[in-house]
């Protein structure tokens, strides 16, 4: 039949969509006969598909490709010739009305659909309901498979959750031994601490027993040292009177009571040789708190008249003997010039510094946050300053607490930052906290 011999067609139509395997096979069809077809007879929507594969025609192109045969009777009569070309049996068999009941029917469908015959919408309907049926039966049997795979697989997790059962409760049995057996050492070990402090209340009663020992002891050493300066102060009376007696030129008296004297001075340097009385080293001046000269902190310098904010409290402060100054560099530099690039920040406060090492002679240390870096900053210290960078997950906050730790207790250590928790931590630890600002202003006047 020539596709171009314009015959008139019966009008019938579908009154339902096409089985979607139906409308794959009827795409393939279209596709296939792209290879017998010029670029000129093909619709203008399809055009663009001519150079593809089968495969790709189908995959980019199906929806067009069934719209086509659908509206455009030229081209679904070309895909038709192309069809009887290919399977000739079947399209005559089609066209008869008599397909053959071996075939798919899904092919019957797709030719019936492609060739039009008269009924071809009756055929189309029944292999449809036949394809969709042979499709549930298909689900049906998968259904019945995948029931029997789940059914297997129930068995055995059934299995695997007993085997499992069984293991844990031989873990919970052995659980249990080793719990009454913690229990036991328990009991055992409350045993021995209330054994322990039997002793110790035992050890607390003798303790107690000598303390009252003791304190009788020392309340007859009181006594005995109350009886002998009694004596003492008899003998004093004795020698102030043998004095006046001699003054008064006694004879015979005066020479009694000054050998009376004499007798009584040996007896007390006696007693004092027995008792081993050591001298008295505590002098009564000792025992009053003052500032000796020279002994200036860096607490007593911030109590002077300098206002917190002069440049010349931190001259004072690094005028201290061993004086040491560390700084929070990237704290002061946010604080001095924040709009700078970080290196040029750090290259203009080394140099302030090395300016005022050189100054005050003073010890400088700088540390910067490392914490974050990916790779080493190459940074030239300068003469009298040390740099310093905090290690991989440690901040520049923890480095400098560790620096004012490390530092003798009594040394003058100031550090410089604006941090309000890092000045507490540094003053907590004996150390003074500089404003970042004062260091700015300072190293603005250097």
């Amino acid at each position: 039949m020539d596709p171009t011999d314009g015959e008139a067609e019966p009008v019938e139509a579908l009154d339902r969509p096409l089985p979607e395997r139906v409308r794959h096979r009827v795409v393939l069809l279209a596709a296939d006969a792209f290879s017998s077809l010029t670029v000129a007879e093909l619709p203008a929507t399809l055009r663009q598909y001519a150079r593809f594969t089968p495969s790709r025609r189908v995959k980019f192109g199906g929806s067009s490709m069934a719209a086509a045969l659908e509206s455009d009777t030229a081209f679904r009569q070309r895909v038709a010739a192309r069809l009887r070309e290919a399977e000739p049996e079947l399209a005559e068999a089609v066209e008869q009305g008599s397909p053959p009941p071996a075939a798919d029917p899904v092919e019957v469908a797709a030719a019936a659909f492609v060739l039009r015959p008269p009924g071809w919408s009756k055929l189309v309907a029944a292999a449809g309901e036949e394809a969709q049926r042979v499709q549930d039966e298909r689900a049906e049997r998968e259904r019945e498979l995948e029931l029997t795979r789940l059914r297997e697989e129930l068995a055995q997790l059934r299995s695997a959750a007993r085997t499992e059962g069984d293991r844990l409760r031989g873990e919970l049995e052995a659980a249990r031994k080793e719990t009454d057996a913690v229990h036991r050492k328990l009991r055992s070990a409350v045993a021995d601490v209330r054994r322990g402090e039997a002793a110790v209340r035992k050890l607390r009663a003798e303790l107690d027993e000598t303390r009252a020992e003791a304190a009788s002891a020392r309340a007859a050493a009181d006594g005995e040292a109350r009886r002998l300066r009694s004596r003492l102060t008899q003998a004093e009376s004795a020698l102030e009177a043998s004095r006046k007696s001699v003054r008064e030129g006694r004879g015979i008296e005066d020479m009694r009571l000054r050998l009376l004297l004499d007798t009584v001075l040996d007896a007390a340097q006696g007693l004092r040789r027995e008792l081993a009385l050591p001298p008295a080293r505590l002098k009564p001046a000792q025992t009053v708190e003052a500032v000796e000269p020279g002994g200036m902190t860096p607490q007593d310098i911030a109590h002077r008249a300098l206002a917190e904010d002069d440049p010349a409290l931190l001259d004072q402060l690094l005028a201290l003997p061993q004086a040491h100054l560390v700084v929070d560099g990237y704290n002061v530099t946010k604080t001095g010039y924040p709009t700078l690039p970080l290196e040029k920040q750090r290259l203009r406060l080394l140099g302030g510094l090395a300016v005022l090492a050189a100054q005050t002679g003073a010890e400088m240390t700088c540390v910067f946050d490392g914490a974050e870096l990916a790779a080493p900053v190459l940074v030239s210290p300068p003469r009298g300053v040390r740099v310093l960078f905090s290690k991989p997950g440690e901040t520049a906050d923890e480095l400098i607490r560790q620096l004012v730790r490390a530092e003798p207790r009594g040394r003058p250590v100031m550090v410089v930052s604006a941090d309000r928790e890092v000045a507490d931590g540094v003053a907590a630890a004996g150390a003074r906290p500089v404003a970042s600002a004062l260091l700015v202003k300072r190293l603005a006047r250097a």
